[in-house]
């Protein structure tokens, strides 16, 4: 396996900003050649990085026979558009090593949890805006290497007027927030160019409303994007695996209904 850590150094980078890859082996001995690829980034309010959402969920999708990696991304006081810059140059590291890795190029799956949510939707919406190839040093007919085959997004941050996560876009944008979080409101950002997603959360999130997430549904249904949606009825909000597995030490975040999310997400990625 190759389990290693790549500093992820952008303008504006805290210094520990990082990526962690869980790239399987090859083998002669197998039939799989390539496998997808599953670019996970944890949620936190973009004032951390939950260790609860990292490397439990990549090696839960490394035993579906994935490849996973985590981006550590820097978060405040570190400000938009970093820890965007940081994924999109994440995702060209994969790109650019998808030969030696053997990983599936057509199925990079980014991934986020919560604020995480947020990000991997970004990337999703503007993948191909002209601000992300300069920044990392593309050609103008080079965006493609950016592009994420879909989106899998774990109760996310998506909106910033009614049902906001207010605390989210505070740390993302500081003293630009009134400037610009109507721009960074994804389901407003929605184009023929968004990929498909697979998203689920809880009717009873307090934090994240999941009203988020129908903003989002309802927008890639207006563009005839495909999207798979799971609203489970129990649970509140940061339940990364809902077992036992990411409980927190007081005993929360347990919800077994829910932690059938993530074999749902196994099929859909089968069936991209």
């Amino acid at each position: 396996m190759i389990h290693k850590v790549y500093p992820i150094q952008v303008e504006g980078s805290l210094p520990d900003a990082r990526l962690i890859t869980y790239i399987q082996d090859a083998s002669d001995s197998m039939a799989i050649d390539r496998r997808p690829l599953v670019l996970i980034c944890p949620g936190g309010g973009y004032g951390y990085t939950s260790d609860r959402e990292s490397e439990p969920i990549a090696l839960a999708f490394l035993a579906m026979g994935y490849h996973a990696a985590v981006l550590r991304y820097s978060c405040a006081p570190a400000r938009y558009p970093t820890s965007l810059l940081e994924l999109a140059s994440s995702m060209l590291l994969i790109r650019r090593n998808a030969d030696e890795w053997r990983v599936d190029a057509d199925r990079i799956i980014v991934q986020g949890c919560s604020a995480g949510g947020h990000l991997a939707a970004c990337l999703g919406m503007f993948w191909d805006e002209d601000f992300l190839a300069r920044s990392l040093g593309l050609g103008a007919d080079e965006h493609g290497l950016l592009q994420p085959r879909a989106m899998l997004l774990c109760y996310p941050v998506i909106t910033s007027g009614e049902y906001a996560h207010r605390g989210s876009f505070q740390n993302l944008l500081g003293e630009r927030e009134s400037e610009l979080s109507a721009q960074l409101s994804l389901e407003h950002r929605v184009s023929a160019k968004t990929p498909e997603a697979f998203i689920w959360g809880t009717y009873e999130d307090g934090s994240v409303p999941m009203e988020n997430s129908l903003l989002l549904v309802g927008a890639m249904r207006r563009a005839h994007i495909p999207v798979e949606y799971h609203l489970y009825p129990k649970g509140g909000h940061g339940l990364a695996l809902a077992t036992r597995l990411t409980e927190t030490s007081d005993g929360r975040h347990v919800q077994e209904a829910c932690a059938t999310w993530i074999q749902l997400a196994k099929n859909w990625i089968e069936h991209l």
